[in-house]
């Protein structure tokens, strides 16, 4: 096996298609903060919760924009 430098490396990586950086990028995120199953299924029932009390009227939405104006921050979409 060649062994390349670093510089080497991300010059290889430059020329790849961006569907392979992306999936490069999520595996070397995986192995710096691995998945936790426990902590996903908590945002999807959570998600699910919040989904509910919008389609049940019980909470009120704010526009995005709006929610910027509030906190002073400029939004350009």
């Amino acid at each position: 096996m060649t062994t390349l430098t670093q510089q080497q490396l991300f010059d290889e990586v430059e020329t790849l298609p961006i569907e392979l950086k992306t999936k490069m990028i999520d595996k070397l995120l995986s192995s710096i903060n691995p998945i936790k199953k426990s902590i996903d299924d908590l945002w999807i029932k959570e998600a699910i919760k919040r989904k509910k009390q919008i389609d049940f009227g019980e909470t009120k939405l704010i526009d995005g924009e709006e929610v910027f104006r509030k906190i002073g921050l400029k939004f350009n979409a």
